[in-house]
């Protein structure tokens, strides 16, 4: 059996921090994804959920410069969860993704739910 563990994203940036590490450069970025459907009683509701992206300067991924809030990114990557103990003991799991392909979506047209 092949394992595959492949996400893809299309949202809007809601913050972003540029570290540099020696001769590279990461970015952490919360990215805001909606999904939009009709409640029992007809009325639109659109959930939106934050993702915890990383990405590392390189090859498909460039112009970090250029991403800040508000900015619509296209991501490609993969999932990963960490196990850590936070500062009051308790044992949490974080979720990132990261990201292998970032692009920026210039779409002069406002996003478009179907219901």
């Amino acid at each position: 059996m092949e394992q595959l563990n492949r996400i893809e994203l299309r949202g809007v940036v809601g913050g972003i921090r540029l570290q540099t590490f020696e001769d590279s450069r990461m970015a952490r970025i919360s990215l805001a994804t909606n999904y939009a459907y009709k409640d029992r009683d007809g009325a639109a509701v659109i959930d939106t959920s934050w993702h915890n992206v990383l990405a590392w300067e390189g090859r498909n991924i460039h112009d970090l410069d250029k991403i800040t809030k508000g900015t619509k990114l296209h991501v490609k990557g993969r999932v990963r969860y960490q196990k850590y103990t936070g500062t009051d003991g308790v044992d949490r799991i974080a979720t990132d993704i990261i990201a292998n392909y970032l692009a920026i979506v210039d779409d002069p047209e406002p996003m478009q739910y179907e219901m």
